[in-house]
């Protein structure tokens, strides 16, 4: 019998860190700003460990890890570098995710073709399950990327929403429609093979409401860039706070959920 659960919310705090980087500056302070999420109702804190450490640094992740009382979430690409550091860190959960120097932010999902760096992956999913470290696979939406990911050995993916989200904000109909019926068609695949499905990128508040409240099988929405956004106006901690009223919704049913 499946259990039900609470959609979780993880914030990603990496813009905290950039206005902290735009002048080299030692505030806004990110630990503070993690807790104030998670006063306002966080269940996961979510930062980028970039190769260019552009805005979370090395010494983010060990104060974070050791100062928050939810989960710790780290974003990393698939490098050896950040597989050691994840080992030593141990978070909660690595999503792995695909990473280009002069992109803002991450574009698009993992590229799984690539039959020689999926071997790492592999190697990625065994080093850090056997650490007790949840391994996920930041993707595109698709049913395809879902299957391949559960044969490389990710027990969670991370659907893409970037893109299903910019049709519904430029208002294009018909593209939304094609591509939410493919997001709903990849977490079906998803909790189908017993993973967790979790989405993120892009989601304002106005689609959290309005459609991903009521998707059934997303265990977890990661969302930073409208949280931050939002706390200029009412601070993080009530911009948090909106964001999880709504993303609630009526009693999902997943067979894998967390202790």
């Amino acid at each position: 019998m499946s259990l039900p659960f609470k959609t979780r919310l993880g914030v990603n705090i990496d813009h905290v860190a950039t206005l902290r980087r735009l002048r080299d500056t030692p505030y806004p302070n990110l630990l503070e700003a993690a807790n104030l999420c998670i006063q306002g109702g966080a269940d996961q804190i979510t930062i980028h460990l970039r190769e260019d450490r552009r805005h979370i640094v090395d010494a983010d992740v060990k104060v974070i890890r050791e100062n928050i009382t939810v989960d710790l979430n780290l974003e990393m690409a698939a490098t050896p570098e950040m597989l050691e550091i994840a080992l030593q860190t141990l978070p909660h959960s690595i999503c792995i995710v695909p990473e280009k120097r002069e992109e803002k932010t991450t574009e698009g999902g993992l590229d799984l073709s690539n039959e020689t760096r999926n071997l790492f992956l592999k190697e990625i999913c065994k080093k850090a399950g056997e650490a007790g470290i949840l391994v996920s696979f930041f993707i595109e939406a698709t049913k395809k990327e879902v299957q391949k990911s559960f044969e490389l050995g990710a027990k969670c993916v991370e659907l893409h929403t970037g893109s299903l989200c910019l049709a519904h904000q430029q208002k294009n109909a018909g593209l939304f429609t094609k591509l939410s019926l493919e997001f709903e068609e990849a977490i079906a695949v998803g909790n189908a093979l017993n993973m967790l499905v979790h989405a993120g990128h892009g989601i304002d508040y106005d689609l959290a409401k309005t459609y991903f409240s009521k998707i059934s099988g997303v265990r977890e929405y990661n969302i930073g860039h409208a949280i931050v956004c939002e706390s200029v106006f009412c601070g993080i901690t009530a911009a948090t706070r909106k964001m999880a009223h709504a993303l609630e919704a009526p009693v999902n049913f997943h067979p894998v959920y967390y202790q």
